[in-house]
Formats: C-alpha cells, structure tokens, sequence
C-alpha cells in the first residue's frame, strides 16, 4: 500500500511539473527596472500627495489596478483620499457632485455627463467606489469643445472666451515650450506638423494639473487616471503640478506593453517611477476610437 501511494504521488508530482508555469497578466517595476512588489509600490506611494495612474484606455489590467490601486490606498490613507481623472470634463462637476449625493439618479449621471464609450468596462467601477466610500471625485480636464478650438484656431483664441466658460481652463496664459520633448513625440506620433495637436495636449494637461492643485487638501492623497502620456517622463500634468504648486510630492504609475514581461525593455526604463508591464496580446475593452 505505501508502494502503491508512493507511485501515485510521484505521477501527480510529474503531471503537474509537465504544465507551464502561471502566466502572469502584468508584472510590477520601478523606474530603474527592477521588479518591485505591489505592497511595497502601495506603502511608498502613501508617502506622496499626488499619484498620477498612467493607463492604456483600452488595456483591462490597467483599469483593474487602478481600482485595486485606489482601494488600497484609501485603506492606507484612512479613507483620506481624493479622486481624479481625464475622462471627467471640469464643466461636469456640478452633475457628478450631484450624482455622488444622491441628488440625481444614475440614468440622469449617465446621459448628462459626456461619459467615455468605454465607461461602463472601465471607468464606472471608479466612480462607484467613490460614492459608495464617499470621496470626493474631480472632473479635471478641460471641455472637449475648447480643446478643440486650441487645435483648430489657435490657443490664443481661448482668450476671447468668456469669464464663464474660462472658469473650465487653466488660468491663462499656459506656459509652452515650443522646443519640448512633447513637440518632439507629437511630430513622430501624427507625420505633420505637431504644434497645434502638442497646444492641445498642453492646455489639457495645464488644466488637469490646475484642477488637482486646485481641490487638493493637506493630509490627503489625491489619485488622477489619465492616460500615460499625460504623465510619462517627468512632463505633462506632472510640470504644471510644479508650475501651480511648488515642491509638491508627485508619483507616478505608468503603463507599457510588450511580448516577454519578464524583464522591462531599457526603452520604458525611467518612464514613471512604477511601470506596469502587460503582455502585448492582453485582450482589449474596446478596439478603435475611445468615445
């Protein structure tokens, strides 16, 4: 009988070493490359007082970490955290405020609120954790429609706005470097001449970075989700935090895909200061256009 048993487990020991080992989703590094645990990356960024969460718009992992993200560091922070992001659009506060205190219903949310196509899979889960554990949630980023005009007319027509409609803005004028790195990866990005579309960019990141400095309270950890290429490499919101309020304590998390995840493309390293690294064939929430 102990032969007998003794058989059966080597043979289970065999089956099981003949499969392939867990394919993980992502793999968690530092800026430097070096894999880093997920409760590590959590205590460290308890420490700042902004987190900018760097997504792909379409990659579920990215949407799941950020959730995860957040809930851990509400924990960690006591429930003392604030919430952010780009899909939300600064003319909007006043119908998320209402939908967060039960003014208005979820169908009336919905229908008002210029939602993202991809809400429901990947952005919904955000705002009904906030509600539920009432934190307070920021629209950020500037209307659609002046964005828009930046990229067609020119960023100096946002000064013929109205007082109203600047109240949605970042006080201008913005400061712009025409010679910045993100001249440079807008020109490779669209084959053209960059400037307009690197305007457009710029006032939104001014805007999202005005409106985070402008609803941050101290003791607080506000988290913003945007899309990485607003926050990667040291530029976008991350300079206008500076710009608005000096010596504020910022991290990073980005996003990067590629086909081995086992060890970080020297390409992404010093991209943010946490990279999540997804398998290039990840399955999508959504194929083609965002909205």
């Amino acid at each position: 009988m102990k032969n007998y048993t003794f058989l059966l487990l080597t043979m289970c020991f065999l089956s099981l070493s003949s499969f392939k080992p867990d394919m993980p989703a992502y793999k968690l590094f530092d800026s430097q490359g070096k894999e880093i645990k997920y409760k590590k990356m959590i205590k460290e960024l308890g420490n700042a007082e902004i987190v900018l969460f760097g997504e792909y718009h379409n990659n579920p992992i990215a949407h799941w970490l950020e959730l995860e993200v957040t809930k851990s560091l509400y924990d960690s922070m006591n429930g003392k955290l604030i919430m952010g992001a780009e899909m939300f659009e600064a003319d909007n506060q006043l119908i998320i405020d209402e939908y967060m205190n039960d003014f208005i219903s979820r169908d009336k949310f919905e229908a008002e609120c210029r939602l993202w196509s991809n809400y429901d899979t990947d952005y919904e889960p955000l705002i009904r954790f906030a509600k539920d554990s009432a934190v307070h949630f920021v629209a950020t980023n500037i209307p659609r429609r002046y964005a828009s005009i930046v990229h067609k007319k020119g960023i100096d027509t946002l000064d013929k706005l109205s007082d109203e409609a600047k109240r949605f803005i970042a006080p201008l004028p913005i400061e712009f470097d025409p010679d910045s790195v993100l001249i440079a990866k807008m020109g490779g990005m669209m084959g053209k001449s960059p400037l307009p579309i690197a305007k457009a960019q710029a006032i939104k990141d001014a805007t999202m970075g005005f409106f985070i400095t402008k609803n941050f309270t101290a003791g607080h950890l506000f988290i913003h989700y945007n899309g990485s290429f607003h926050s990667d490499d040291d530029g976008g919101i991350r300079k206008y935090l500076q710009i608005y309020q000096p010596g504020m304590k910022v991290k990073t998390i980005t996003t990067v895909s590629q086909e081995d995840i086992d060890k970080l493309s020297d390409e992404y390293l010093g991209k943010a200061d946490y990279i999540i690294c997804v398998p290039t064939d990840m399955t999508k929430t959504y194929v083609g256009m965002r909205r």
